[in-house]
């Protein structure tokens, strides 16, 4: 796992959220379901999502959203990373579900954010709701898939 002194050199658009171990990501929007997807055959249909109106959000009880970044984020080949949530939201019942940062991955990052408490959660942009953990990756090939943004 790479410190913070390597993390500033591959992350300099981050430096003012790196941590001792980790980068912290700041929320951007929250995105609400709007109709039904699917995964046959390895043939992604999303749903749509409709943006709530920010900048302060409220999550309803035993609901899920997806949550955006707000900032676009480079991998560098021969790192991965992985994403946990900040622990102030698990300490009141909210989880944030994620997926593996593939070496040369760039674009925005999407979590999946779900209330599991009773009772409604304000959240407001800019809030850091997620970690990621950088590690070196021996003899990786580099992302390629349909997730993939244009560096400009």
């Amino acid at each position: 796992m790479l410190g913070e002194e390597e993390l500033k050199k591959l992350f300099p658009d981050f430096i003012d959220t790196i941590q001792p171990s980790g980068i912290d990501f700041a929320l951007d929007e929250i995105l609400v379901q709007k109709g039904p997807g699917s995964l046959i055959d390895n043939e992604k249909n999303l749903p749509e999502v409709e943006a709530l109106e920010g900048p302060i959000y409220t999550l309803e009880p035993h609901t899920a959203y997806l949550a955006t970044i707000d900032k676009k984020i480079k991998i560098p080949k021969g790192y991965t990373m992985l994403y946990t949530p900040r622990s102030t939201l698990l300490r009141s019942f909210i989880s944030v579900q994620t997926a593996v940062g593939d070496p040369g991955f760039f674009g925005t990052l999407t979590f999946l954010i779900i209330n599991h408490g009773e009772y409604p959660y304000k959240i407001k942009k800019g809030d850091r709701i997620a970690q990621g953990v950088v590690f070196d990756v021996k003899g990786s090939g580099e992302y390629n898939g349909s997730y993939q943004e244009k560096e400009n």
